[in-house]
């Protein structure tokens, strides 16, 4: 993993690098024009693993979601399920609700329930370094899903999923140069609470930079947790600043885009005719935001679906004394040109590189 992981990054700083030498907009237009295209192609080539162990049998997996009533984490939780049905694994849920990282014996509570596995689902491993030395103790594998900002082992982990958020980032600010042939007047969305939100707004930032006629107006900071309330006032706030100047906006979550189509923040934009992207996740809204044409025009989504195979993969892995696989998925971007493909017209992102059966048949070999 380390060596596509670095590859990722390399692309993402190289791109940024290059686009600062530009010696022109068109050169940076042309550029942005072709990382847009390549993250928007068909995702139905299987690039993951070929070889691992077989699939063991009935082994209690404990999903710790940082939050289930989140879609994205609840839909992983149920894809792991799916995956590991066939061995009559079980996966039972411990739900955080936002408050993972205020306890110190959440760990502790999965190894009590006997786990064969743990997985930490949007629960930052960093503050959980107790849980990791008792489930190290009691060699009970741990695997990461956004656990950290670095993908592969880290902090203790088994493996760690994770979308670079830099790479992601930069796909949103891009497909907004694109859009706009190079003429965007930009405000940006962020969480700084969320490390992982905050990577994702520096890199819009820095991309955005690059954009000769391009207008980055202002960072609007409204914690996720904290839209219901800061949202409205944020946006009343940017629109008597910037104006008729406030052509775009990034995002680096799909959930601000439902607070903007929202009725009283959509009556403070009625002037603005605005559109933009998220730097993630690909929900079931943005999904059809992007279909009817409406304010949203690209996500970056997570391939929710397989990820959990790849969870179910990486456990079995360590349950049979063998390295993480180093498989990294690439970004995808979804506009309303290519949402028709890889699992859209479901209203989320599933690969057609046929996942499923790739992992079957190193599990049944």
């Amino acid at each position: 993993m380390q060596s596509k992981c670095l590859t990722v990054l390399f692309v993402a700083f190289s791109f940024i690098a290059s686009a600062t030498a530009q010696e022109n907009p068109m050169q940076f237009l042309s550029r942005a024009n072709a990382k847009v295209a390549r993250a928007a192609s068909l995702k139905n080539k299987w690039d993951g693993p070929v070889e691992g162990p077989k699939l063991q049998k009935k082994k209690k997996i404990i999903f710790i979601a940082a939050d289930m009533s989140d879609a994205g984490t609840s839909g992983l939780f149920n894809g792991v399920r799916e995956a590991g049905m066939a061995a009559s694994w079980e996966t039972l849920p411990i739900d955080c609700r936002g408050r993972c990282n205020q306890g110190a014996a959440i760990i502790k509570q999965a190894i009590d329930m006997k786990a064969d596995g743990i997985i930490l689902a949007g629960v930052d491993v960093s503050t959980q370094a107790k849980g990791m030395a008792a489930a190290a103790s009691a060699k009970i594998p741990v695997v990461g899903w956004h656990a950290s900002l670095k993908p592969g082992p880290v902090d203790g982990l088994f493996t760690n999923l994770a979308t670079n958020p830099k790479e992601v980032a930069q796909l949103a600010a891009l497909l907004t140069v694109v859009e706009s042939n190079n003429k965007a007047g930009i405000v940006v969305f962020t969480d700084s609470t969320n490390p992982f939100l905050q990577a994702k707004s520096a890199a819009i930032i820095e991309t955005v930079k690059q954009c000769e006629g391009c207008k980055l107006l202002s960072v609007e900071d409204v914690p996720l947790a904290e839209t219901h309330l800061k949202m409205k006032p944020a946006v009343e706030s940017a629109v008597k600043r910037h104006g008729a100047k406030w052509t775009h906006v990034i995002a680096v979550n799909d959930y601000y885009f439902d607070m903007l189509e929202s009725a009283p923040i959509a009556a403070l934009l009625s002037n603005n005719k605005l559109t933009g992207v998220a730097a993630g996740d690909g929900s079931a809204t943005a999904y059809k935001r992007i279909r009817s044409n409406g304010i949203q025009t690209g996500t970056v989504p997570e391939p929710l679906t397989q990820q959990a195979w790849q969870l179910v993969d990486e456990l079995n892995r360590a349950f049979g004394g063998q390295p993480a696989s180093n498989f990294a998925i690439p970004p995808h971007l979804v506009t309303a040109q290519n949402i028709a493909y890889d699992g859209g017209a479901k209203n989320s992102f599933e690969p057609a590189n046929d996942f499923r059966h790739h992992y079957q048949e190193i599990w049944n070999k």
